[in-house]
């Protein structure tokens, strides 16, 4: 007479957290891609200063860059940081392709980007900036950031899922 609530029970328990798990892990992510094509700056790389004084480009510039390497996923891509004319920068990731995951995030950090299982879970211990939710797991993409950070400081770039504080992958951002 016990056995039939106590069936219920379980089966409830495991639906729930059936449930939970599937939210959680969200295991559909891993089949599917979700694609970005953002028009992205024609920039161009800087030149070096003329000898009578520095002129200001007219149009965006690329002031940092970096190929991605892969960390817990396999990741491509290039990273480069825009100057724009008014002095403002973005974040634009080029022909980025990674797997999509729950919860990805993009950072800049403090953290030196290490090849392999030694660089997967580095970005968080340090100073890191989020510049947004990962808009696509494949394309051409920009996130603005915020006026006053600091560049030299925060030199690298992650693919952070956030869920499972775990790298994608990673791009040092070296001046150009």
């Amino acid at each position: 007479m016990l056995r039939k609530p106590l069936t219920w029970v379980v089966l409830a328990v495991l639906a729930v957290g059936g449930v939970a798990g599937l939210y959680w892990f969200q295991p559909w992510k891993l089949v599917t891609d979700k694609e970005v094509d953002e028009t992205l700056a024609v920039a161009e790389t800087p030149a070096p200063p003329a000898t009578t004084g520095s002129a200001t480009p007219e149009g965006p510039s690329v002031v940092r860059q970096g190929m991605f390497i892969t960390h817990e996923h396999d990741t491509s891509g290039t990273a480069r940081i825009i100057r724009n004319p008014d002095g403002s920068h973005r974040l634009e990731l080029v022909a980025l392709d990674t797997s999509n995951g729950p919860d990805l995030r993009v950072w800049l950090s403090d953290q030196p980007v290490k090849e392999g299982t030694a660089g997967w879970r580095v970005f968080d211990d340090g100073q890191w900036l989020e510049l947004g939710r990962l808009k696509g797991n494949k394309g051409d993409q920009a996130y603005a950031i915020p006026a006053g950070t600091d560049l030299d400081r925060l030199g690298s770039v992650a693919i952070w899922c956030k869920r499972f504080s775990v790298s994608f992958g990673a791009a040092t951002l070296r001046p150009v």
